[in-house]
């Protein structure tokens, strides 16, 4: 890849003491530190003041994922101690949630040596009545297992049954086990969509009252559904190029589509990396629909890691435009709501088309999550990381905020 030649992923790394690293959120939300880059310069704040440094007559677009319960305990009865931790199923997520006495899903399971074959039991108290799970592994792939869980009374959905048994998916780097006050606190206010194991964290600040004072100014709110994948915790171990980009899944509503293409705002703020990979998969999808005859046969729409990178896109449309070959092909197929998946990865020299703010925290060095804060700015990420660390700011899920103007 042309623009990978140039990039080493050492150099989009910084020193992040352990003690910097947020272990527990914030008693008020959008009392979180809230650094602003505009126009080039640096300042600080607090959150709930995010509207005072945004500009009026905007439109908002959030992700309005849910994170689920994803972690399940088993116990054998040697005593071992088994962990599925969900995944994403396999069938549609809103199709999986509903299911009742059984559903597969795709899972890591920790301790795996452990358990190579029967049925691991668990039960709970749920409302004066015993609820028992069952989970059967069923075959191991290269990165994943796939497992039947089944459970009684069978009148419960397995989102019933998920909440009842799971436990909040903490990131990794966060070194204590979750407690009940993570149920509410690792989720964003405005969560819809069921379906995530890990926060989309930008929304973690927002309050009623930060919504409230965005009103104000005349801020319009979107909302788009991308759901978080364990891959966003990946960091880019070799090269750039040789990085495999994990595949989320998003859908966006035809009554979205619309609103954003007679959007007549001057600005769009992404809340979250999530939201802005969203957007601009989006961009590509419609890019690629005006291009390919073939994507338009397809029913669930793909974007390939590096494709945004590819002389075939080399089309300059409007965010707009390429958003009614969206639609066009929603009503083609008949559908009010465009469900795909993206593998794109956002590096430095990427061509933006949706959003000109970003809103985010503070990411892991060599992440991904860093790759694309860096080609929204460009260097000056390092200016920003610097003062955040010089400033005692918190950093990484339950830590501090961002906002971004693109820099041009």
């Amino acid at each position: 890849m042309l623009l990978t030649e140039n990039l080493n992923i050492k150099d989009f790394s910084y020193p992040l003491p352990p003690e910097r690293i947020a272990q527990f959120p914030l008693k008020e939300r959008d009392n979180s530190k809230l650094l602003v880059f505009k126009e080039g310069k640096i300042c600080d704040d607090i959150f709930k003041n995010l509207s005072s440094h945004l500009p009026g007559d905007s439109l908002m677009i959030f992700n309005d994922t849910k994170v689920i319960q994803a972690r399940i305990f088993f116990k054998k009865p040697s005593g071992a101690k088994i962990e599925i931790f969900c995944l994403e199923p396999l069938d549609e997520y809103n199709i999986a949630f509903e299911k009742k006495g059984s559903c597969k899903w795709k899972c890591f399971i920790g301790n795996a040596s452990k358990w190579k074959t029967g049925l691991l039991f668990n039960k709970i108290i749920y409302i004066n009545k015993e609820v028992c799970l069952s989970v059967n592994q069923l075959c191991c792939e290269k990165d994943f297992f796939v497992v039947e869980f089944c459970w009684q009374p069978e009148n419960f959905s397995f989102a019933e049954v998920i909440d009842m048994f799971g436990q909040t998916p903490l990131p990794p780097y966060i070194k204590r086990l979750s407690d009940y006050s993570d149920k509410n606190k690792y989720q964003t206010i405005y969560a819809r969509e069921k379906g995530s194991v890990a926060a989309p964290t930008a929304g973690l600040h927002f309050t009623e009252n930060v919504l409230e004072e965005l009103k104000k100014k005349k801020t319009d709110f979107e909302y788009v559904t991308l759901h978080v994948g364990a891959g966003t915790f990946l960091p880019v171990k070799d090269s750039i190029e040789n990085h495999k980009m994990h595949t989320e899944f998003f859908s966006v509503s035809s009554e979205t589509l619309k609103n954003l293409i007679y959007n007549k705002h001057e600005n769009i703020i992404s809340v979250g990396t999530t939201t802005l990979r969203t957007l601009e998969s989006l961009y590509l999808m419609g890019v690629k629909l005006k291009v390919d005859k073939d994507f338009q046969k397809k029913e669930i729409l793909f974007l390939d890691q590096w494709e945004a990178y590819q002389n075939n896109f080399n089309i300059d449309i409007s965010f707009q435009e390429s958003l009614n070959y969206l639609l066009d092909y929603l009503k083609k197929k008949n559908k009010t709501l465009l469900s795909a998946q993206t593998s794109l990865i956002i590096i430095p020299g990427y061509k933006f088309k949706t959003a000109n703010y970003l809103i985010t925290n503070f990411h892991m060095p060599q992440s991904t999550l860093l790759l694309l804060v860096a080609a929204f700015i460009g260097e000056k990420w390092k200016n920003a990381y610097n003062y955040a660390l010089k400033n005692n700011f918190r950093f990484l899920s339950f830590g501090d905020s961002c906002v971004f103007q693109r820099f041009l």
